[in-house]
């Protein structure tokens, strides 16, 4: 591993500190992908005093808690106030929306970066308190450009083992691997993030829905399959409810079926991506060499992958991903903004049924055609650039 790699994500946040207009930067992102690590880096280029506290304490800190270091940092001239783990900070939306206006009124040259392990209360917070006071910076899973510069993978190692930088130490130990991304990772946003943001009547339902979508990756799955997959399993409106949420949490997205001019139905059937393959591979029984030998499974894992680097790089507006379905034809992901539609088909070299390509743009004439691998463009290239670049 490169010793300080830095992620592009610094130099944006330094740029929009510097650059203006002075707004709250608000950092959010999965679970150990490196936030924290991107404040510190931050706090060495500051060029002048930093006031860095996190809320990462026992028993969870009050709103007094920023009001304290707020005027510490006020007191240090054009400092940077960095608020670390701020979603466990009751009322902590209102508390720096009062502490900012406040800096506004009175002039004060404050710079105010926040971050948050949890993204579901950082939304509710900005979305409720903050609006129009922040800049939003989106922390995702690492690239694999990132992992082939910070650790040397290669595309197989990264398809496998996903990009969270502090479960590399374990690759070479795959058991201990899996408990770590299960554990700690998991298990944890389960438990906490969306729990504490989320009022989850079932959350073993939560659990098992989480984990057949970890069996099921870049797959189209009825609503009544998963329903007779789960014990408990409710109604297909909790279904969506909850594949919703884990879609905020940045586990798993349910995507919908594409039907231009049409509203898009909560009841048709999903097609389950997770977001770090990590996620897929921690959770199932196969070793790295028994997947990589099993050509169906490995081209799932592919399908994923990009489905993943879809919903990872076009998670706001204008882009909306869904796929396509007609009988045994598909389209893998289907990609639309308001001027633009792209069809999207991932070519893994497992076997498939038929390809839904060819009908899609008979029905679609202004699609824009995008095969990735075989015969198209090569799927490292393809992850090397950010869709938005790609399907402009």
């Amino acid at each position: 591993m490169t010793v300080g790699y830095e992620r592009s994500i610094v130099g944006d946040i330094l740029h929009r500190l510097e650059a203006g207009p002075r707004l709250v930067q608000v950092v959010t992102g999965p679970r150990q992908v490196g936030k924290t690590t991107a404040a510190r880096q931050i706090e060495k280029r500051w060029s002048g005093p930093v006031e860095y506290a996190s809320a990462d304490i026992s028993p969870p800190p009050g709103p007094e808690w920023i009001r304290s270091h707020w005027v510490q940092a006020r007191r240090r001239g054009h400092a940077l106030l960095v608020l670390d783990e701020v979603q466990k900070v009751a009322g902590w939306a209102e508390e720096v929306k009062s502490q900012w206006d406040e800096d506004r009124r009175a002039g004060v040259e404050l710079d105010v970066l926040v971050l948050g392990s949890s993204v579901l209360l950082l939304a509710k917070g900005t979305a409720e308190s903050l609006a129009g006071r922040f800049f939003l910076h989106r922390c995702s899973h690492w690239t694999l450009r990132e992992c082939r510069e910070a650790f040397g993978w290669d595309l197989d190692t990264w398809l496998f083992f996903g990009g969270y930088p502090g479960a590399v130490p374990l690759v070479g130990e795959e058991s201990a691997w899996k408990s770590y991304v299960a554990d700690s990772l998991v298990e944890v946003v389960l438990a906490r993030d969306v729990m504490s943001m989320e009022s989850i009547q079932k959350p073993a339902l939560m659990r098992n829905l989480f984990i057949l979508s970890s069996r099921f990756p870049a797959r189209v799955l009825s609503y009544n399959k998963i329903l007779g997959q789960l014990q408990d399993a409710g109604n297909t409106t909790t279904l969506a409810h909850y594949l919703e949420i884990l879609a905020k949490a940045f586990l798993v997205s349910g995507l919908g079926r594409f039907s231009r001019g049409q509203a898009r139905s909560r009841g048709s059937s999903p097609k389950l991506v997770l977001w770090n393959n990590a996620l897929v591979n921690a959770l199932g029984s196969s070793t790295f060499e028994q997947a990589r030998s099993d050509h169906s499974w490995w081209g799932r894992l592919v399908e994923n992958a990009v489905g993943a680097h879809l919903v990872s790089g076009l998670r706001s507006l204008p882009y909306e991903v869904t796929y396509w379905r007609k009988q045994d034809e598909e389209v893998d992901y289907v990609v639309q903004t308001s001027s633009t539609l792209w069809a999207i088909e991932v070519k893994s070299g497992r076997e498939r049924g038929a390809s839904g390509l060819a009908s899609f743009l008979r029905v679609y004439p202004d699609a824009r055609p995008l095969i990735v691998g075989s015969g198209g463009m090569d799927l490292e290239e393809f992850l090397a650039h950010e869709p938005r670049s790609l399907l402009t």
